[in-house]
């Protein structure tokens, strides 16, 4: 991605330490991984079953880890991460996340949080907002043409309870940029407009090599 309106701005990957990370296209089987993977992570955290079924389970995850054990790879070497054509790029640390905006004038998501995120009461934990607007942030910075940066700090404004299974609406934009400084806000609102949560941080351009 090549980089836009500022003067020191050069080619988007020479800059820091990050080494350059292309798309991936994995198979459908992939795809499926990590829909029952979701589906696992909710009812691990969301079962209560007798412990010969506990037990049953722990076996098979066991088994499960046997299985991929064998295919451990460095960072930006598997799919996980690199598959934007399935939520959250294929990253089980996200929540589910379709892309619905990716401009110069920032982006949009719509943004589906499930049972596994909640930290109680059925709402969705504080901080699993912070991961996703810096997550949003990042995306941000790509989308605007702007060279690789890291968060240097990242404030967020509570307004009112995120649920879950709910499809809601993420944006992220650049409010200001001055040299290696880009600051950015975002926000994420219900299907009604209702502000969920705000966010503003300031991304730093990194410097030539560093990590």
């Amino acid at each position: 991605m090549t980089s836009a309106g500022h003067k020191d701005d050069e080619d988007h990957a020479q800059f820091g330490g990050f080494p350059v990370f292309e798309a991936a296209t994995p198979g459908p089987g992939f795809g499926e991984f990590l829909t029952g993977m979701r589906r696992l992570q909710d009812l691990a955290v969301s079962t209560d079953p007798d412990d010969d079924t506990w037990d049953a389970a722990a076996k098979q995850v066991n088994a499960l880890v046997q299985l991929l054990e064998p295919y451990r790879c460095g960072e930006g070497v598997g799919p996980a991460g690199r598959t934007p054509k399935l939520p959250g790029a294929g990253n089980l640390l996200m929540p589910e996340w379709k892309v619905t905006r990716f401009d110069s004038d920032g982006v949009e998501l719509i943004v589906t949080f499930s049972r596994y995120h909640v930290g109680g009461n059925n709402a969705v934990h504080g901080g699993v907002l912070p991961l996703l607007f810096d997550s949003v942030f990042g995306m941000v910075i790509h989308a605007t043409g702007r060279p690789i940066s890291r968060t240097a700090y990242l404030h967020v404004d509570y307004r009112k309870v995120t649920p879950i299974n709910v499809g809601l609406t993420a944006r992220g934009w650049i409010t200001e940029a001055e040299g290696r400084k880009a600051f950015v806000a975002a926000d994420l609102r219900d299907p009604d407009g209702n502000v969920l949560a705000g966010a503003n941080g300031l991304m730093i351009r990194l410097l030539p090599g560093q990590p």
